[in-house]
């Protein structure tokens, strides 16, 4: 086994619809240990997206140097699989099974690879260090020093670790920085800790978290989704199965049971509902996906008195909250069924108009699995050459959503092998995808996005990117479009 940490950096922070900008990853041996020549790469921005300025801000990578230095996705991809998903390898990021890994399932899906056996397949693994950071700190804090943000709450920001740890970080925000200050991070608490940096690499099986959690025992559970005052950690205890696959619904024993077990199906799902109010009455019920390696441990980690005093919660309060929901457990458990079936009604609802419309294509993974019958086809679009993807092939395809991918393939990746009429067909599709909607289209909200930056305060290098930007929203104009400020 060897560890693969990688990281991303993007055109925004929506899977699926941003792009990955640059991609950079290093083998490690299972001691941390470098194995081989990093992985550091730009991918170059196609016409039809347009990145989000704040995001481009932060990173300093324009869309004109990724068109100069960087390969296509499918280019990228080749690299990647050379390179990155070897057998038995763990994929590791720095909250990458969130937002890393679901940019790479879109990228693979866009590009006609089978979006998840890349992190399963073939010995494959994937872990996350965020939530290994956040339940080091709650558990087992000691010998390394832990950040704070500079409004005096608790912060696990990887820039703030490496700082405060005097750890090697030259440049955050760059995805090989990212990734060299995550390697050195792991190696810290592997090094104070290595009982519980263990335990937790063998609990990204989620085996082994479907048997804690469904012991029907409490357990604790480190989750961004928990308060940062108490360093993102509770003790749960599980009261049904959610309707998503790998997924249990389970109840955060930190708060007293009473006027939720009373309340009606309407308002529970009232209250389930996001409220940016942060005074709003929160439904302290939480989804928890065992395939995404979630940070659990047996009740037994928080028996000592200081990390009760941690985490703010004792096993008194515990045991008081445990007996009030017991008796009403059934009750309550199947009004929140009925709340989650409820949901699933209304966002199947939502999706339906965008079922077949072409311009949606790239977001819609999640309609439904690749048939099988479409694999063989989707491996031979990599070994055709690009003249070779064209309608007889899509006719070949069952799947809808591929059948519209095709085009859209062949344009971005291997733009010059393009007939006259799928040229024509092709700055179609990117006017559409820019202009349709007037002064809300796409590119007026990038230039409105552009105005907002640049009204601010912004350093010299900031205002050179501004500029860049610029540019390139105006090189996506038509030729005979009126000239943007």
């Amino acid at each position: 086994m060897t560890f693969y940490f990688y990281d991303l950096e993007t055109t925004g922070f929506d899977p699926r619809r941003a792009r990955i900008m640059q991609f950079a990853g290093q083998r490690t041996d299972m001691s941390l240990k470098p194995i081989g020549e990093p992985l550091n790469t730009l991918v170059k921005l196609t016409p039809d997206v347009v990145p989000d300025p704040s995001a481009i801000m932060v990173t300093g990578i324009t869309p004109q140097q990724t068109i100069a230095e960087g390969v296509t996705e499918a280019e990228f991809l080749e690299m990647f699989y050379q390179q990155a998903a070897v057998p038995d390898t763990i994929f590791v990021g720095f909250n990458s099974i969130r937002f890393d890994d679901e940019f790479m399932r879109f990228t693979n899906y866009r590009n006609f690879y089978e979006p998840y056996e890349w992190q399963w397949k073939d010995g494959r693994s994937r872990w996350d260090m965020l939530d290994v950071i956040r339940m080091t700190r709650a558990l087992r804090p000691d010998g390394i020093e832990w950040p704070f943000a500079p409004d005096g709450k608790p912060a696990n920001r990887l820039e703030y670790l490496t700082k405060v740890n005097k750890l090697e970080h030259s440049h955050a925000h760059d995805a090989l920085g990212d990734v060299m200050a995550t390697i050195a991070v792991a190696k810290l608490i592997k090094d104070k800790h290595s009982d519980l940096f263990d335990y937790l690499l063998n609990m990204r099986d989620k085996k082994k978290v479907a048997e804690l959690v469904s012991s029907g025992e409490p357990f604790v559970y480190t989750s961004g989704r928990y308060s940062s005052e108490f360093l993102h950690t509770s003790v749960a205890i599980l009261l049904a199965s959610h309707t998503a696959q790998d997924a249990l619904l389970v109840y955060d024993l930190r708060y007293d049971p009473t006027q939720f077990i009373k309340m009606s199906v309407d308002e529970l799902a009232n209250t389930w509902q996001y409220n940016p109010d942060p005074l709003a009455l929160r439904l302290p019920v939480k989804t928890i996906k065992y395939n995404r390696a979630p940070a659990v441990a047996p009740l037994g980690v928080i028996k000592d008195p200081a990390t009760q005093t941690r985490i703010g919660l004792t096993l008194e309060t515990i045991n008081h909250n445990l007996a009030l929901l017991k008796p009403h457990q059934k009750d309550f458990t199947d009004k929140l069924v009925q709340v989650i079936a409820r949901l699933d009604q209304k966002r199947q609802a939502e999706q339906t108009t965008m079922l077949d419309d072409k311009l949606t294509v790239d977001t819609r993974l999640y309609d439904n699995f690749i048939s099988k019958t479409d694999i063989p086809i989707m491996q031979l679009v990599h070994k055709l050459k690009p003249e070779a993807l064209d309608a007889k092939l899509i006719d070949k395809f069952s799947d809808k959503r591929l059948k519209t991918l095709l085009p859209l393939y062949k344009a971005r990746n291997f733009p010059k092998s393009l007939t006259t009429e799928e040229r024509q067909a092709w700055d179609d599709y990117c006017h559409q995808q820019l202009f349709d909607g007037g002064d809300s289209s796409r590119l007026a909200q990038y230039f409105q996005a552009l105005q907002t930056l640049a009204a601010g305060k912004v350093s010299q290098q900031q205002a050179y990117i501004l500029e860049e930007l610029q540019l390139y929203g105006q090189s996506l104009m038509p030729a005979d479009a009126d000239n943007q400020d």
